[in-house]
């Protein structure tokens, strides 16, 4: 290890000397098991209820409760689980919340912080799959998030610096990170530059046994798509399930990427839905808070109602569960390894990186006048001064677009 190193590592050790009042005597460490689970899940309600604006936006709120406002875990710790968290297929806030239900609760808080994140969402997209069945149309949610969107942006842009602080330390990261947001915003793969930057973090490691061992971790999970991908044409819960299965282990990206399964499944090969409808259910599980896979919950309804809405919700998310619990024993010893180390700072970094894309894609269609970059302005302040709930932005923002929107100054 060379000297630039022992520095970094002491560094880190000060820097995580204290967590929540408890001292801890390694650097990265998570402060676990001393939450009750109902606190967990309670908190992770209300993040299911105000989680506006896609993975980075609910990931960026979740750094704010757990490592600004409450100081239950340092930047390192988050980055490393979501580092983790990045590498598994499935959607990543989704992953990140039973992460953090796990480090704090136990096995319970994993259960009920995961549970807890999914079900709000569920259920509104149910209530407007049931109002789209019944009337052919959604109710109109614009209002709401032209005044959400800013209050999401500033909340992506606090949790970007102080993230960034932590694990853009050395020349090389800072490097890596410029470049995964360069390359980013000119359109490359977010997978490519996520993978990417842990090949680098590889590359300068040069660990001969890990190419190895990465690629059976990673085509494991791919490796179920032969066995869950034959499905009957002919609808069934049964087939529909094994098809929602398949999709949540072994999903990278976005949720543009979740619009291609779901068109090559559902629409070209079964045949169960038309085009417009799969475009109806995307738009539903962007709107709503909490996670875009709850666009799988739409689906299911549209399919055969109130047990076909279960059933796919469950069958999408259900991975991301066992995942979680397969991998959160390995975030310490990927941290506390010389060799393992190094790879996670890279995807950390790439990570930070891609962050700052996704704020960036976001911004352009969130900050259109004058009142949005003012709204966006004076929650960063209040994020920067202030450790106020994040609940309480997203409303004042949605009540900010509510008037802006009846007296006729949005456009």
């Amino acid at each position: 290890m060379d000297s630039e190193s022992s520095v970094h590592d002491l560094e880190l050790s000060a820097e995580c000397a204290v967590v929540g009042g408890l001292r801890c005597d390694a650097p990265n460490p998570g402060v676990r098991n001393i939450e009750r689970p109902l606190t967990i899940t309670l908190l992770f309600l209300r993040l299911g209820l105000t989680a506006f604006g896609g993975p980075a936006a609910h990931i960026a709120m979740m750094r704010h409760e757990f490592v600004t406002r409450r100081e239950w875990l340092t930047d390192r710790r988050f980055l490393d689980l979501l580092g983790v968290t990045n590498l598994i297929p499935g959607p990543n806030s989704t992953e990140m919340a039973i992460h953090l239900g796990r480090e704090r609760a136990g096995w319970r808080g994993l259960v009920g912080a995961g549970v807890a994140f999914i079900a709000p969402a569920a259920v509104m997209v149910s209530v407007l799959a049931w109002v789209y069945v019944e009337f052919g149309s959604t109710p109109a949610v614009t209002w709401v998030l032209y005044g959400v969107k800013p209050v999401v942006i500033a909340i992506v842009a606090q949790a970007i610096w102080g993230l960034g602080r932590v694990v853009v330390r050395r020349w090389q990261t800072a490097l890596l990170a410029a470049g995964v947001i360069a390359l980013g915003l000119l359109g490359v793969n977010e997978l490519v530059l996520l993978f990417g930057g842990g090949a680098v973090g590889a590359v300068l490691q040069r660990p001969r046994w890990l190419t190895g061992r990465l690629s059976g971790v990673l085509v494991a999970p791919l490796a179920s798509v032969g066995v869950v991908g034959a499905v009957p044409t002919t609808f069934s819960l049964l087939g529909m399930a094994l098809l929602f299965l398949k999709i949540g282990a072994v999903l990278y990206g976005s949720g543009y990427v979740l619009l291609a399964f779901l068109r090559a499944d559902f629409v070209e090969r079964m045949g169960w839905l038309t085009e417009t409808q799969l475009l109806d259910a995307v738009a539903i599980g962007q709107v709503t808070p909490g996670p875009v896979f709850t666009t799988a919950t739409f689906i299911g309804f549209l399919l055969a109602g109130v047990p076909g809405a279960v059933v796919a919700t469950v069958a999408i998310f259900l991975p991301s569960f066992v995942f979680v619990a397969a991998v959160h024993p390995l975030v310490e010893r990927l941290r506390a390894s010389s060799i393992t180390a190094p790879i996670l700072d890279a995807v950390n970094a790439a990570a930070v990186g891609l962050m700052t894309v996704v704020m960036v894609l976001l911004g352009r269609s969130a900050l259109v006048d004058l009142p949005t970059i003012l709204v966006a302005l004076v929650a960063l302040g209040v994020l920067i001064f202030a450790k106020v709930n994040s609940l309480w932005l997203i409303l004042a923002g949605a009540a900010v677009g509510a008037v802006v929107q009846g007296v006729g100054l949005a456009p």
